[in-house]
């Protein structure tokens, strides 16, 4: 099983740590157009091996794509991050151009790969491979939904004042600060609706501080999180690679399900060796459905500034 990362950043580095750790994969290519960047990431991961117990083997590379030949899996993480203030919009211009050329030179050396787009804005940019790359929708994978359910998760466990194994939750549509669909009439803590536990007023705080979940990070910290959003990737990397066929809300292009086509959202997914098993159609309020749709919309808005 070989994981090639694109993107030897924060968020790339973290999920190359994660993937690393969980010593399910034999290689993990690590790639940057930063010279030595990559290469200085990877030796100082390695370094770790001996003392967190994987045997994992790390590689980094300065933009060189022959070195991830044969990768059954590919991860992109590359543009430019969130600055305090910036919407995941806003970086449309300059990471559009990044992903599509990274997709192509990806898919010319790994025509089988699966691929796992994290560059924002995340729907839009997995849209932009859907219609660029020419594979099939089930091994183009958009992650944001993993992510913000992790969030989402963190923000009912602590409402709830519930260890975080207690609780389960999911959240769909756009991975943005206004896309965001938290489901929390279908959260539970072991297995009891946490409706049963909080206020309508106390879930409506949980939903809102989970749509502002990155940009809240990105105020503290001055640019985008990556402990998490490494993660969730190396979550959706584990499910595909051990053919789990575990659900995770996932970035998929519609073609009729939930009532939308032509746009890639967050929507319920099973995940297993052969990318997108199948997508889950779950029944949502009229609420949810009206928030979907609006969710749906910003999306589409945001894919007309595509040039493709």
């Amino acid at each position: 099983m070989k994981v090639t990362v694109v993107g030897a950043g924060a968020v790339g580095a973290s999920c190359a740590e994660y993937i690393a750790i969980k010593d399910f994969a034999s290689e993990v290519v690590l790639l940057d157009i930063k010279e030595g960047f990559a290469e200085g990431k990877a030796m100082d991961l390695m370094q770790t091996a001996s003392l967190n117990g994987f045997d994992t083997k790390i590689t980094g590379v300065t933009n060189d794509y022959t070195k991830t030949a044969g990768s059954d899996i590919c991860v992109i993480t590359s543009g430019i991050p969130r600055k305090p203030g910036m919407t995941r919009e806003e970086l449309i211009g300059i990471n559009a151009g990044i992903v599509k050329t990274v997709s192509e030179n990806l898919i010319a050396n790994s025509p089988d790969t699966i691929i796992i787009v994290v560059s924002n804005p995340m729907d839009t940019m997995t849209y932009l491979v859907h219609k660029t790359s020419g594979l099939p929708k089930n091994r183009i994978i958009g992650m944001g939904g993993a992510l913000d359910s992790a969030r989402f998760k963190y923000r009912l466990a602590e409402a709830l004042e519930a260890p975080i194994s207690d609780v389960d939750g999911m959240v769909i549509g756009g991975h943005s600060d206004t896309g965001m669909v938290p489901l929390t009439a279908h959260a539970t803590r072991n297995s009891i609706k946490v409706t049963e536990f909080l206020s309508e007023e106390r879930l409506n705080q949980v939903k809102e501080d989970t749509k502002v979940g990155g940009a809240t990070l990105t105020k503290l910290l001055g640019t985008s999180a990556w402990y998490a959003p490494g993660a969730a990737v190396s979550a959706l990397v584990q499910a595909i690679a051990c053919d789990q066929k575990k659900m995770f809300p996932c970035s998929a292009l519609l073609e009729g399900e939930f009532g939308l086509s032509d746009l890639c959202i967050g929507v319920p997914v099973i995940l297993g060796r052969n990318g997108i098993e199948s997508i889950v159609e779950i029944e949502l309020s009229d609420a949810e459905k009206a928030h979907m749709a609006a969710s749906a919309e910003g999306v589409t808005k945001t894919n007309g500034l595509l040039d493709v």
